[in-house]
């Protein structure tokens, strides 16, 4: 081979092995989603992935970013800490933006929003419409969620007891271990329409108070990535995706 073509040759396989590294150098950031939390975020057991609202909404911010992303499951309570070691780099999950949770993560703009919903038994037919009528009850809440401080603080119950899931709660709920549970009223209305737990209802008569919004969070301080994450979120917004997975889920308003 003449030395100009052997230096062809070269040039091409360099600049086709740079092509080839940066396609394959698309950035992967692992993303913290919880298992139960169904519709924002679960496990898909014919897939063994994490599926639901939030999982796409990330995807979709992903993929109008220019970033991969990797969903780790984990427990509500092991997601901060999670994010704040390093271990992931973005939650997406049914999580509310609070001044205390932003004081040690940054959140986007707000996704969806919504408040508390209350579960207890079918025997149970009083009209609840707030907190100061379960006086002396037992209720359950998720641990690491907004409403285990504000329960804490009333001080009015027998017993408030925390759960890693709110598939745990639910289920003693449902079992008549507690008298009533209190998480996410989407969670909750999504497994009472399909039954999951036909001993339990939702408390209908009841009016959240802890109404908040949710959205992606990233370490404190990762501009970058969170300019990233805002800027999709509005182009999502904008042309009608955000809305078409909303729909998808049943939490279109």
């Amino acid at each position: 081979m003449k030395p100009a073509s052997r230096l062809a040759a070269l040039l091409l396989a360099a600049l086709t092995m740079a092509c080839g590294g940066q396609a394959s150098a698309q950035a992967v950031l692992k993303v913290g989603s919880t298992p139960t939390g169904n519709p924002f975020t679960f496990l898909d057991t014919k897939t063994n992935t994490i599926d639901g609202l939030m999982a796409d909404i990330v995807k979709a911010v992903g993929k109008t970013s220019g970033f991969a992303v990797q969903i780790e499951p984990m427990q509500f309570s092991a997601l901060i800490g999670s994010l704040t070691s390093g271990r992931i780099d973005l939650i997406s999950a049914a999580m509310f933006i609070t001044p205390v949770r932003q004081q040690v993560v940054d959140f986007s703009q707000p996704i969806y929003s919504y408040g508390e919903g209350i579960v207890v038994p079918v025997k149970d037919g009083t009209a609840y419409r707030s907190f100061s009528e379960f006086k002396g009850k037992r209720m359950g809440v998720q641990v690491g969620t907004a409403f285990v401080e504000p329960l804490h603080k009333l001080g009015i119950f027998s017993e408030v007891k925390l759960y890693d899931t709110t598939a745990d709660l639910m289920r003693d709920a449902n079992a008549g271990r507690i008298d009533a549970g209190v998480l996410d009223y989407p969670i909750a209305a999504y497994a009472i329409s399909r039954n999951l737990f036909p001993n339990l209802r939702m408390v209908t008569t009841y009016q959240p108070t802890m109404v908040n919004d949710i959205g992606i969070a990233t370490r404190k301080g990762d501009t970058e990535t969170m300019a990233k994450v805002n800027a999709a979120l509005t182009k999502l917004k904008a042309d009608g995706s955000i809305d078409a997975i909303l729909k998808k889920w049943g939490l279109n308003h």
